[in-house]
């Protein structure tokens, strides 16, 4: 697209409205929508601070803007199930009727397997059923990407919750120590109709 050039009458109508209108920030030296600046825009050049080794910074770094933990994001699902028989499954209280183990299969072995263990479970009647994932390998490469901490611990929740299994599903919470803590979840199923 070609840039069009003011013409003299453009420019003396813009000078008019200018002079009619207040500025938002009066502190501000330059404005920015003069038309010198449309014809001419001179580009900012990224001017690094000084900087000397062993100074302190200025000012404090800003936090990456990451995922949570897992814990965290379970602790924050809303509550699916009887809150006294959540209380009840977070102490450990309540027996899982069933268990599968995921331990040494990848990702694409483990969420057949899951699927259909869930499927199954939910078609016998049974309410609780405990997730075995192990609480995975530190196998940090050293690439640009980090990886996160237990694939297959990460990849269980977000399974549980896309169809076909957020259907039967009502809570996801991890399981207590004697069951498994960190490594386990379990997982509370709807009654079957």
């Amino acid at each position: 697209m070609k840039k069009r050039r003011l013409s003299a009458e453009d420019l003396a109508l813009w000078h008019r409205v200018s002079r009619t209108t207040e500025r938002f920030h009066p502190e501000r030296k330059e404005d920015p929508f003069t038309p010198e600046i449309f014809e001419n825009p001179k580009p900012k050049r990224f001017q690094p601070k000084p900087f000397s080794v062993g100074a302190t910074p200025s000012k404090p770094t800003q936090a990456h803007d990451i995922l949570p933990g897992i814990r965290e994001q379970l602790a924050k699902a809303p509550l699916g199930m009887d809150a006294k028989a959540f209380g009840r499954l977070k102490k450990g209280k309540l027996k899982p009727e069933g268990k599968i183990d995921l331990h040494g299969k990848t990702l694409a072995q483990a969420q057949p397997v899951l699927t259909s263990f869930i499927l199954r479970a939910q078609a016998d009647g049974k309410r609780l059923v405990l997730v075995v994932t192990g609480k995975g390998k530190e196998r940090d490469d050293g690439g640009p990407i980090p990886v996160r901490f237990g694939v297959l611990r990460h990849a269980v929740p977000q399974w549980l919750s896309i169809p076909p299994l957020n259907q039967l599903v009502l809570q996801v919470s991890e399981a207590h120590l004697r069951h498994g803590g960190g490594g386990a979840y379990y997982v509370y199923l709807r009654r079957s109709r």
